[in-house]
C-alpha cells in the first residue's frame, strides 16, 4: 500500500529529505495500569495521585502512544505518528536523538519565519507524496531542534510565574542576565510566563499539547483548528485535508478531547528519579556551583499552591530558571514567541543521563561536549570548567549523572 511506503525526494543542497507516512514507533512497552513503571522509575505516574488522577494519568499514556492514522486525522503533513514516536527514550514521555526542522529568512539581522511558505517548522512527512513540503529556496536560515523529555513538566507548570520573574530580577555574576519569555497562553487567552519549549514559547501544558498535535501531527484541535498548508499551498490542503476540522472532536458532557489527555498524561508525569551519589559526584555538586553553572541552572525552585496535592507546594528539583538567555553562538538563529535569535532557554538538567545526545540541536554526543559549546551568557562557566584538571571535571560529570 501507498501509505506503508517511505518516500524519498532528492533535493536541492540545504533541503530535508521529506517521506512518506514512516512507520510507526515500535520497542515501547508500557505497563499495564496500577503497575511500576519500567526503566528505573522512569515515565512512573507522580506520587500521592487519587483514584480519579491515576486513571486520568493511564488515559492520557494511551492516547500518547496511540498511532494516529489519516483518517483519524493525521497529517495531511507532520512529523510523527505518535507521540511516543519522539518521546520515548527510556519510557514513554522521554526524549530521542529524533529532531525538526525550523527555518526562516534573516535580512539584515531581522527574522522573518515566511509563515506564508509553511515556516517556520517543516512537517517533513505527508500522507500524500504530493503534499511533501520542502524548505522554501528563499531561506536562509536553517536550524535542527531535538525533542526533549517531558518527564515532571506538571511540576514545572505549577511554579509561579512570579517565582520565574523573581529568578529574571535577582543579581547574578559574570554578566549574567537573564529574561522570562512573556507570551499569551493560548488555551486562556492570558498573559502567562513561558517555560515549555526550546525559546520558552508555551507556557501551559493544555497549549502545548494543543499546539504538538496540530503542528507534530496535523491534527487540529479547539485551541489550534486551523491545518497546516502544505508550504502554504492553499490547494494542496484542501485536496489532501479528509476528516472535516477540528479533528479532536471534544466530549459535550464534558468539554474535552484527546488534547486534554495528552496533557494530562504530561501533567501527571513523575520528575526523572535521582541515583544515590558517590563521594565523587559529592563532590562535582559542589563545584558545579562554585564554577557558576547553578547561577542558570538553578537547582531548586517550588511549586505554588495547587488544587492538585501531587502538585500542591512541592520541591522542584529542575535545575533550571526557566528563562531566555543570549548564548551567543550556541544558539539557533531562530526567533520564537519572544525569544530573539540569540537567545534559547535555560534547560531542566533532570534526567540528563538519558537524554543524549545533547544541546538543542543534538551536536554533543556528550555531556562534556555540551558544556564546552556553551557560550554567550555562560561563557565564564565554561572557561572555569574547561581549566579543571580532568579528575575534578569528572566530579562535576558524575553529579550530573545523577539528577
Amino acid at each position: 500500500m501507498k501509505e506503508n511506503i517511505l518516500v524519498g525526494m532528492l533535493a536541492m543542497a540545504g533541503v530535508v529529505v521529506a517521506q512518506v507516512l514512516p512507520p510507526p514507533v515500535t520497542g515501547v512497552r508500557l505497563p499495564p495500569p496500577g503497575a511500576p513503571a519500567p526503566n528505573n522509575g522512569f515515565g512512573a505516574p507522580l506520587a500521592g495521585l487519587t483514584l480519579d488522577e491515576l486513571a486520568a494519568f493511564n488515559a492520557g499514556r494511551a492516547e500518547f502512544t496511540h498511532v494516529e492514522t489519516p483518517e483519524d486525522g493525521l497529517g495531511p503533513i507532520f512529523n510523527g505518528r505518535s507521540c511516543v514516536q519522539c518521546h520515548g527514550t527510556p519510557a514513554a514521555g522521554g526524549a530521542s536523538p529524533t529532531t525538526v526542522t525550523r527555518f526562516g529568512r534573516t535580512v539584515n539581522g531581522v527574522f522573518d519565519p515566511l509563515e506564508a511558505k509553511g515556516g517556520s517548522l517543516l512537517q517533513r512527512f505527508a500522507i500524500d507524496p504530493a503534499a511533501l513540503e520542502l524548505i522554501p529556496p528563499e531561506a536562509n536560515t536553517i536550524a535542527q531542534r531535538e525533542s526533549t523529555p517531558l518527564f515532571g513538566l506538571g511540576l514545572i507548570e505549577a511554579i509561579p510565574d512570579e517565582a520565574i520573574l523573581a529568578n529574571a530580577r535577582a543579581a547574578k555574576p559574570d554578566g549574567v542576565r537573564g529574561r522570562a519569555a512573556l507570551v499569551v497562553d493560548v488555551a486562556s487567552g492570558d498573559e502567562r510566563v513561558g517555560r515549555f519549549g526550546w525559546k520558552a514559547q508555551v507556557a501551559t501544558l493544555l497549549t502545548f499539547a494543543g499546539d504538538a498535535y496540530r503542528n507534530e501531527m496535523g491534527i487540529t484541535n479547539r485551541f489550534f483548528p486551523t491545518e497546516n498548508a502544505p508550504n502554504g499551498n492553499a490547494a494542496l490542503l484542501a485536496a489532501f485535508d479528509r476528516p472535516a476540522d477540528p479533528e479532536d472532536v471534544t466530549d459535550p458532557a464534558t468539554g474535552r478531547g484527546d488534547t486534554d489527555s495528552l496533557a494530562d498524561f504530561m501533567r501527571l508525569l513523575a520528575p526523572p528519579p535521582r541515583l544515590v551519589p558517590s563521594a565523587s559526584a559529592r563532590s562535582g555538586e559542589a563545584l558545579f556551583t562554585q564554577i557558576g553553572c547553578a547561577t542558570c541552572h538553578v537547582p531548586t525552585m517550588m511549586t505554588g499552591r495547587n488544587s492538585s496535592a501531587a502538585l500542591s507546594e512541592k520541591t522542584v528539583n529542575l535545575y533550571s530558571d526557566l528563562l531566555l538567555h543570549d548564548m551567543g553562538a550556541l544558539n539557533d538563529r531562530i526567533a520564537q514567541g519572544s525569544a530573539r535569535t540569540n537567545e534559547m532557554k535555560t534547560p531542566p538538567l533532570w534526567g540528563l543521563r538519558v537524554s543524549a545526545p545533547y544541546l538543542h540541536d543534538g551536536r554533543a554526543a556528550t555531556v562534556d561536549q555540551a558544556i564546552r559549546a556553551h557560550d554567550g551568557e555562560a561563557r565564564r562557566s565554561r572557561d572555569r570548567y574547561n581549566g579543571l584538571t580532568p579528575q575534578l571535571r569528572q566530579q562535576v560529570l558524575d553529579f550530573l549523572g545523577t539528577i
